[in-house]
């Protein structure tokens, strides 16, 4: 069992990661754009600790960097391949959306990743591995009709594939009362997938969730659909946020950090935020001085 201390570690060193991103953009280090994770850790690292890097496959979209680091733990990758540089994730050609390192893969276009995740399941379940697909996707993905295939597919191929939706009550600036129709978990279970639902941020709470998710999964071969209410502190991208400050401040009540870091010795946490400190202090100096990735290798 993970300890709460690694689950904060964890999750306050995506957070300063996060936090780093926009300090650079605002010191003009980093061009074009970034859709970062603040407020929404406990998701990604809640699931991702019961993956194994080397067997199971990971699908994420736009708002990817939380999903990567804690799957992948690689923040030097992460952070030169924003900043265009050639010891990147992809050598500076793929950018904030765009990562592919081992089993993990990202992609920036709406829903486009959940139909490579549910192949991927179907070919993992042919090949007999015994692998957990699991893609993340948000409320505003399922507009996408290509989403609604995928449950279809997954559903009657009895695919090992993990849905996670994460509604973060958002559509880039329309509230997801004004975008989606119904329940999201119906959605799942009109397809005959076994579903969950979460409304916390509490990241015990949807470890322990994620576990029965992954374990059944295993069990069955057959897929989830696991649906998490959760929040995000920053704008859609870097700058273009009309939300109400009285729900964004009312909301960083709930904060995962928060909820996680006042259950732990408050020497201890210190200590942890302390080393992930240290450690992005080195990784960023680190990303600065690499070389940039040269226009021939584009």
């Amino acid at each position: 069992m993970t300890s709460l201390a690694t689950l904060y570690e964890r999750m306050f060193f995506i957070r300063r990661f996060e936090e780093t991103l926009l300090d650079l953009f605002a010191q003009g280090k980093l061009v074009g754009t970034t859709h970062t994770y603040i407020g929404q850790e406990a998701n990604a690292v809640g699931i991702v600790d019961h993956l194994a890097p080397e067997r199971d496959v990971v699908f994420s979209n736009h708002r990817c960097h939380g999903h990567y680091l804690a799957f992948t733990d690689d923040a030097f990758g992460l952070l030169s391949e924003v900043m265009g540089k050639a010891t990147g994730t992809c050598g500076g050609k793929g950018g904030s959306q765009h990562l592919c390192k081992g089993n993990f893969y990202s992609n920036g276009v709406l829903g486009s990743i959940v139909p490579v995740a549910t192949g991927i399941g179907l070919a993992e379940k042919k090949k007999g591995t015994g692998a957990v697909s699991t893609v993340f996707l948000g409320d505003g993905t399922l507009g996408e009709g290509v989403t609604y295939e995928s449950l279809n597919m997954a559903s009657l191929w009895r695919l090992p594939v993990l849905f996670v939706v994460e509604n973060n009550h958002y559509a880039q600036s329309t509230p997801v009362e004004l975008e989606l129709a119904g329940s999201i978990a119906a959605r799942g279970a009109a397809f005959g997938i076994e579903v969950a639902e979460l409304d916390t941020t509490d990241v015990s709470e949807v470890h322990e969730a994620a576990g029965r998710a992954i374990g059944r999964i295993r069990e069955t071969g057959e897929p989830y659909f696991l649906v998490l209410h959760t929040y995000r502190f920053s704008p859609h991208s870097k700058g273009d946020d009309n939300r109400d400050l009285a729900e964004i401040e009312e909301r960083q009540q709930r904060d995962p950090l928060k909820i996680a870091g006042e259950r732990l010795d408050q020497t201890e946490r210190g200590r942890i935020e302390a080393t992930c400190e240290s450690r992005l202090a080195e990784t960023v100096a680190a990303a600065e001085a690499a070389p940039a990735a040269a226009p021939e290798a584009a």
